[in-house]
């Protein structure tokens, strides 16, 4: 017995429109489209006077996002990047050609227009077009703009969808390229050069992560997609480069959430002969010249929050705030172990240091609305990290917290590599071996032994500086193509 298949609906509009597709096809035109030069903007044309005399001839592009017809006549609303307009397309003005190919035409169509601009007899103004050119045929049907688009899983799974038919999106994206252009416009302008590190790197270091792993065939060895830009900026400064930045992607092999995507954007950077100090000084600056830049002022909403991004911003020690919202001190391991009991953390076989950085974690983060920089955290946690002469049990560590999120994280760098080793080798003891973590970059260490000036270092998150300048509560929303399991068949 031979095999039936059902179609759907979708199924039948692809079949419509590929019909459609073959009959512009028959009247000698390239469906697919081509060149058209000398289109502008139609938010350039929508600023033109349509009232002069002779009109004014225009050359517009764009999508066909609204169709409404009328005998001879049809008027059509094109979309591109920057505004929509009304297209006026009627049988006299077209002629036989070009009438023909505007009954082939379908919602979703890129359409290429010629004509002057004029207002309606109801104000509207539109391009009354006399010729048409077809730029690319759409064979699939775009969702009701209503109803098609509220899944968010269909939004990130149909990311090009969301950007025609979510101005929102759109928006967005073109306010993360101009944060990223400003801050490598403010770096540039701080005597920072930009550099490229590698993604692919023998040992994974610079951060406690766990790496994606990967085989180089040729040299029959395992790689792992870098964690972090860290170590190898250093390198650079030891070689004699003493202001250096990168953004780039890292990726770990975590969880996701609101906050966490496993392959993410960072801003890190080092300065010779800097300190964490300097690096707030540096952090303030450089944010609130992107916030300045966005043009709404210094009070920024956040959810149902407004931040003030007005410096000079609060700074707070570690154990200040550690005293104030859990209430012991973090230095008294019988109180902060109690503590932790109490809060409901695990706390048998933990080190103090550890326990007392799962309880800012539990009870003082989410208090940090900001912007504040945490400074001074306990040395143990920072194993990159300068200590202070006068108290070696602090590292002159900071991270900046805005809305209980973490957002920058910066070192006065340490460049003593006995210490740098030992600290390494603590680290990664007791580490199973097949982690990558458990190898020490040998290399680093040596290249320190040939002399790394003091320095201040730097990383930011520009994924979540994005969500916060841009009033977005979830990291996927300010990633064009977020990590997603496999789509279902």
């Amino acid at each position: 017995m031979k095999a039936t298949t059902v179609s759907g609906p979708q199924d039948s509009f692809e079949a419509s429109r590929t019909e459609k597709l073959h009959r512009i096809e028959e009247l000698g035109i390239d469906p697919w489209g081509g060149r058209f030069d000398g289109h502008q903007p139609l938010a350039k044309i929508r600023a033109l006077q349509p009232d002069a005399t002779p009109p004014q001839r225009v050359r517009a592009a764009g999508r066909i996002v609204q169709r409404r017809g009328m005998g001879k006549a049809q008027f059509l609303d094109i979309k591109d990047w920057s505004d929509r307009i009304q297209v006026y397309v009627g049988q006299k003005q077209l002629g036989e050609a070009g009438w023909a190919l505007a009954q082939h035409l379908d919602l979703g169509d890129l359409l290429g227009v010629d004509g002057e601009l004029k207002r309606t007899k109801t104000g509207e103004l539109t391009i009354f077009a006399d010729a048409i050119q077809i730029l690319s045929k759409s064979l699939l049907p775009h969702p009701d703009k209503w109803a098609g688009m509220q899944d968010m899983e269909y939004r990130l799974r149909h990311r090009y969808l969301d950007l025609i038919h979510s101005p929102e999106v759109l928006e967005r994206t073109l306010k993360r390229i101009k944060i990223v252009r400003c801050i490598r416009t403010f770096l540039d302008q701080q005597g920072y050069w930009e550099v490229e590190t590698p993604t692919l790197h023998a040992i994974a270091g610079g951060a406690a992560a766990r790496p994606f792993v990967t085989h180089h065939n040729a040299l029959d060895i395992n790689l792992f997609l870098r964690i972090a830009l860290e170590l190898h900026l250093k390198r650079l400064l030891v070689g004699g480069m003493e202001k250096v930045y990168e953004i780039g992607r890292v990726f770990r092999n975590e969880g996701i959430d609101a906050r966490h995507n496993p392959e993410f954007t960072m801003l890190e950077l080092y300065q010779a002969y800097g300190d964490y100090r300097t690096m707030m000084d540096l952090t303030e600056g450089l944010i609130v010249t992107c916030v300045e830049m966005l043009g709404g002022g210094l009070r920024l909403p956040y959810g149902e929050q407004t931040v003030d991004y007005t410096p000079p911003w609060q700074r707070a020690s570690y154990a200040e705030l550690f005293h104030k919202y859990v209430g012991v001190p973090m230095t008294d391991a019988g109180a902060v172990r109690g503590a932790a009991e109490q809060a409901g953390l695990a706390a048998a076989n933990k080190h103090p240091d550890v326990l007392v950085h799962e309880l800012f974690e539990a009870r003082v983060e989410d208090k940090l609305a900001g912007p504040v920089f945490v400074y001074d955290y306990p040395a143990a946690l920072c194993p990159l990290t300068k200590r202070r002469r006068d108290d070696p049990a602090l590292a002159e560590r900071f991270e900046l917290y805005i809305q209980g999120m973490e957002l920058a994280n910066a070192y006065t760098e340490l460049n003593d590599p006995q210490m740098q080793e030992a600290t390494f080798r603590m680290q990664l003891a007791g580490l199973p071996e097949e982690e990558s973590m458990a190898r020490m970059d040998e290399d680093f260490v040596r290249a320190l032994r040939y002399g790394m000036p003091a320095a201040g270092g730097l990383g930011i998150g520009i994924d979540r500086l994005i969500m916060l300048l841009t009033n977005t509560q979830s990291i996927r929303d300010v990633i064009l193509f977020p990590l997603l399991r496999p789509e279902k068949k």
